[in-house]
C-alpha cells in the first residue's frame, strides 16, 4: 500500500497528512479578505479568470464569515481544528500593514492553527517574505503559488502577466524561508499536448514543492477564453484524457509532494463545459481505477520515498 494515505489512495493525500501532522480532523475554511489581483491592471487578467475565486462574503469581516463556515463544520466535527484559508484573488497584493491586520485577524480565533495564503509570484517582495518567515514561526503557514503551465509560450497565451523566472524566484524565496509551498497547474490550456502538461508536473516537482493543486481547464462564461472557445481555437480534454494525462503527471512527483486538489469545481450554470467536471467524485474514483490498473503510484518514476 502506498505510503502517504489512509484510504488506499496511490498518491499522497491531504487527509494523509494532515491527520498526521495534527492528529485532528482538518477543515480549511475559505476566505474574501477584499484583495485584488495585479493582473486587473490591463482590464482582462488571466483569459480564465472572471471575478476571482473564493465566497461571496466579502462584506463581512473575516472573523464573521469564518464563523459562517465554521458553525456546521462544529456541529458535525466539534473537536476539528481550522486552517483559514485566504481564497480570492491575489492574497498578498497589499500594504505589509494591511496584510498584518488581516492575518493577525484569524489567527486570534479559537482552533485556527494555520494559514493557507493563495497569492501569485508577482505579489511578493523581500518585506512581505520577511513577514511571512516570522508568521511561519508562530503558526502552520502554506503559500499557494498559481503557475498553471511551465511552457512560456502558454504563459503569454493565458495573459499570465509574469515570467517563469518570477515564479521561480518566488518559490526559491519561500522554500529558503521553511515556508511550506504549493503550486496550481491547469491541465487542457490551450491545446498542449500531453508532454507539455507532463513537463510542467517535472518542472514543478524539480523545485521541491511541498504540494501541488491540479486542475482541469473549464471554461466560464463572460471571459475571453469563452469567445477563443466558441471560436473554436481550442478544444477541451475528455474526462478520459484528463484521467490519462493525471495519473502520468503524479508519477513524476516525488511522493512526498501533497496532492491538495485533483480535478476542477465549475460553478453549475456558469460555463460552457467540459460537464463531466461535474461529477467529481465520479473522475477522483475513475483515477483511482487507473492508477490500479496500470499498477502505478506517485512518484513511481522519481526517486521514490
Amino acid at each position: 500500500m502506498f505510503k502517504y494515505t489512509l484510504d488506499n489512495k496511490r498518491y499522497h493525500t491531504l487527509n494523509y497528512f494532515f491527520r498526521k501532522k495534527f492528529d485532528s480532523k482538518v477543515f480549511k475554511v475559505g476566505l474574501n479578505a477584499g484583495f485584488s489581483c495585479p493582473n486587473f491592471k490591463n482590464g482582462m487578467g488571466c483569459i480564465f479568470c472572471k471575478h476571482g475565486s473564493g465566497n461571496n462574503l466579502e462584506e463581512k469581516s473575516l472573523t464573521e464569515q469564518f464563523n459562517i463556515v465554521k458553525e456546521p463544520l462544529d456541529r458535525k466535527w466539534p473537536n476539528s481544528k481550522y486552517i483559514a484559508y485566504f481564497q480570492a484573488n491575489s492574497n498578498t497584493y497589499a500594504p505589509l500593514g494591511v496584510l498584518k491586520e488581516k492575518y493577525e485577524e484569524v489567527l486570534k480565533i479559537p482552533n485556527v492553527i494555520g494559514l493557507d495564503i493563495a497569492t501569485r509570484s508577482d505579489c511578493l517582495n523581500e518585506e512581505i517574505l520577511d513577514y511571512l518567515e516570522e508568521l511561519n514561526k508562530r503558526t502552520f503557514l502554506m503559500v499557494e503559488i498559481g503557475l498553471q503551465s511551465s511552457n512560456e509560450e502558454t504563459l503569454k497565451k493565458i495573459n499570465r502577466g509574469h515570467s517563469l523566472e518570477n515564479f521561480k524566484w518566488a518559490v526559491r524565496e519561500l522554500k529558503k524561508r521553511g515556508i511550506f509551498v504549493v503550486v496550481h497547474i491547469i491541465n487542457g490550456l490551450l491545446n498542449e499536448t500531453k508532454e507539455i502538461m507532463i513537463d510542467t508536473a517535472k518542472f514543478v516537482n524539480s523545485l521541491g514543492i511541498d504540494g501541488i493543486k491540479i486542475h482541469m481547464l473549464y471554461v466560464p462564461l463572460e471571459t475571453k477564453i469563452a469567445e477563443m472557445y466558441e471560436n473554436k481555437e481550442f478544444k477541451l480534454l475528455t474526462k478520459e484524457e484528463y484521467i490519462d494525462i493525471v495519473c502520468c503527471q503524479l508519477e513524476y512527483l516525488n511522493p512526498k509532494i501533497v496532492v491538495m486538489r485533483i480535478t476542477g469545481d465549475p460553478i453549475k450554470g456558469d460555463y460552457l463545459g467540459p460537464f463531466w467536471l461535474e461529477k467529481k467524485f465520479g473522475v477522483l474514483n475513475d483515477i483511482d481505477k487507473e492508477m490500479k490498473k496500470r499498477d502505478i503510484y506517485q512518484g513511481g518514476k522519481v526517486n521514490p520515498l
